[in-house]
């Protein structure tokens, strides 16, 4: 999860004089982890669904929130700037959508610099999916002049200084010489053409997702910058500007908006209108449980979230949700918040009004059997999480990435996805473990998740069996072995047929199929492609198995 580091009198700069010992005491009852202190900072976990504190000013804002010292709605003006840009028809099918904003009178000196940069990194990867879904630009608005220009370019064409560089190079020569570019070609290599901004007189501000111009590099000195946000998502771009323009709004920075200029349409950003929500007396005191809160209490404690409200009635508040608080999706949202406000500690626990029966369920009645099996067989259980990335998914594994639930909010950059196999898990465990003595053999029984539009919620989740063996001999007949014998002991028949999977050497793979009097079964067995092992950083012959229960 984010971890941000400040000092104590960053806190005191932004108008909160409070004892160390009490402030290390009271920042976790706001929903945060003290990772570490010593006399003059601290390092503060955030759950990365409020992305708005990954930066010290929204720390300092929530935080007065929290003890009272400001309350309600917080208010940043806009200006209009006059200025605008124009969105080429071409870029709308590489990276389509834009958010501008102008924001006048900042200060970077000190450490201030250090944190904006760690805020907009924290931020490329919690909403961003490591720039995937959003990228960020912070640029120095007084070289440039507007009107700018968001572009599809050729790719040995408007070559320009890259950040941290003393030679122009073509787009093209960023994506394979820069360490920026070759760390991030993927996200646009496939295209025919690449991402430019620029101002009116063709100055590179950035090329999105990968990097800025040395132009408009920031600096101490620099007092008025320009902001773009860049992505393929575009509640998140705006979402985004909306966090960054309100961070720099809490230490007086002057927000001027642009108008941004597609074919079709035009739209000013950043648009700070707050949300407007609804939440039930009884709904909260529900959820929360222990508490007796009226609509009046409730008006306080949402204040306190810096949420301003209005009462309906004895059981309903219309609530203004900031801009920046892009977590609030639900009204449970809002009562978590309640509750935060509340302070969790004061809520009193109450056993639960039901009481049931337990027996063991079907399911796990055969996965007992199923570990039986593989253990007789040798093998040692692992457990992994279900979440997982589209890197080690399907880049690594060599599989075409297909349509999968994705994570809204991911805590790291490896954990972006909901798997749908159980082989790359096992193999990242190999990769982890490859310091252990051979041979390794390892099982995992879990869950899967797939998108279905047949069911009611679009999902579907499925149990699979998957193995792997990792030894300087492993080969072919092994694994198939193995494979006869777990399925035997299931009580499953067993038919074979020619496999593709890319992920396993043409040849020495098999599709398999089983089926009992209950449930068929369905996978695949094989020798792993060394390709895949050599992506795993593995030194030894892998073979595996992953079998569905359908």
């Amino acid at each position: 999860m984010p971890v941000i580091t400040f000092k104590y009198q960053d806190l005191k700069d932004l108008g909160i004089d409070m004892e160390q010992d009490e402030l290390i005491d009271t920042l976790p009852m706001m929903a945060s982890d003290i990772e570490d202190f010593d006399d003059e900072e601290i390092k503060v976990e955030f759950f990365p669904n409020r992305p708005d504190n990954l930066s010290v000013e929204g720390v300092a804002r929530s935080f007065k929130g929290f003890i009272g010292q400001e309350t309600g709605l917080p208010e940043y003006p806009v200006e209009e700037s006059g200025e605008s840009v124009k969105v080429d028809d071409e870029i709308t099918k590489i990276r389509p959508y834009i958010a501008f904003a102008k924001i006048e009178g900042v200060d970077f000196t000190g450490d201030k610099l250090k944190y904006v940069m760690d805020f907009q990194e924290n931020l490329h990867w919690v909403i961003g999916r490591d720039r995937k879904k959003v990228a960020i630009g912070i640029h120095n608005a007084d070289v440039v002049e507007a009107p700018y220009n968001y572009i599809a370019t050729e790719k040995d064409e408007n070559a320009f200084i890259a950040l941290e560089k003393d030679e122009p190079m073509t787009p093209e020569e960023i994506l394979t010489q820069h360490e920026k570019g070759v760390a991030y070609a993927h996200l646009i290599e496939d295209f025919d053409k690449y991402p430019l901004i620029l101002d009116k007189d063709n100055n590179v501000l950035s090329m999105p997702p990968i990097i800025n111009g040395e132009l408009t590099k920031i600096n101490e000195d620099v007092k008025n910058i320009i902001v773009d946000v860049t992505g393929t998502d575009e509640r998140a771009v705006n979402q985004t500007l909306n966090i960054i323009c309100s961070s720099f709004a809490e230490v007086g920075g002057k927000i001027k908006s642009m108008d941004i200029v597609y074919d079709d349409r035009t739209v000013t950003t950043p648009d700070l209108t707050p949300q407007v929500g609804e939440v039930h007396v009884d709904l909260a005191n529900e959820l929360i449980g222990g508490t007796d809160l009226d609509a009046e209490e409730i008006k306080e404690l949402l204040s306190k979230a810096r949420f301003d409200s209005e009462i309906i009635d004895d059981n309903t508040l219309k609530v203004y949700i900031p801009s920046y608080r892009v977590d609030i999706l639900h009204e449970v949202d809002i009562v978590e918040n309640i509750a935060i406000q509340y302070r969790i500690k004061k809520i009193n626990a109450e056993l639960p009004a039901v009481s049931t029966v337990a027996y063991p369920n079907k399911w796990f009645t055969s996965e007992k059997l199923m570990r039986e099996v593989m253990v007789g067989l040798g093998f040692q259980e692992v457990m992994s999480l279900m979440l997982t990335s589209e890197e080690a998914h399907y880049e690594k594994m060599l599989q075409e990435e297909e349509d999968h639930v994705q994570v809204a909010r991911p805590i790291t950059i490896d954990r972006t996805m909901i798997r749908t196999s159980l082989i790359n898990s096992l193999m990242e465990f190999l990769e982890d473990n490859k310091h252990e003595d051979l041979p390794q053999k390892i099982f995992e029984i879990g869950d899967v998740l797939y998108l279905d539009d047949s069911t009611e919620n679009k999902t579907r989740t499925s149990k699979k069996l998957a193995g792997l063996i990792c030894h300087s001999t492993a080969n072919f007949t092994e694994i198939k072995s193995v494979v006869t014998a777990v399925l035997e002991n299931l009580g499953y028949s067993m038919e074979l047929s020619d496999s593709d999977n890319p992920s396993f050497i043409p040849g020495r793979v098999a599709d398999v199929y089983g089926r009992s009097k209950n449930s068929d079964v369905q996978g695949f067995f094989g020798e792993i492609s060394p390709e895949v092992i050599t992506n795993f950083t593995l030194d030894y012959p892998v073979i595996g198995f992953e079998i569905e229960f359908v």
